[in-house]
């Protein structure tokens, strides 16, 4: 089972920027398309960006709403920079690897000035 780390969330003002990174335990991490959800309080969780194991994202509205995922193999980790944040964006934000049914812990991002 590979075991997936986010970090990076924390508290960021309207208007401000992020980058989450999602660490993965094992290195056949190159062999799999990867994405970024998030659950708001009272929500279900949704879908923020994906990407394939070549580097091509998935989810073209994730750009149009200021979310770039990228993906760096050798490193075998993940990323989602997120740029012009708004209060709706608070959430915790979860990795996942859909072909082998792994979630990350979450990582909190609050937007609140």
């Amino acid at each position: 089972q590979v075991q997936l780390v986010e970090s990076g969330g924390g508290l960021v003002q309207p208007g401000g920027s992020l980058r989450l990174s999602c660490a993965a335990s094992r290195g056949i991490f190159r062999n799999y398309a990867m994405s970024w959800y998030r659950q708001a309080p009272g929500k279900q969780r949704e879908l923020v960006a994906g990407i394939s194991t070549g580097g091509t994202t998935t989810d073209a509205d994730a750009a149009k709403s200021g979310f770039t995922i990228s993906r760096d193999n050798d490193k075998n980790t993940v990323y989602l920079q997120m740029n012009s944040r708004k209060p709706e964006d608070t959430a915790v934000y979860y990795c996942h690897v859909f072909a082998i049914g792994s979630w990350g812990q979450g990582t909190q991002v609050t937007v609140s000035s």
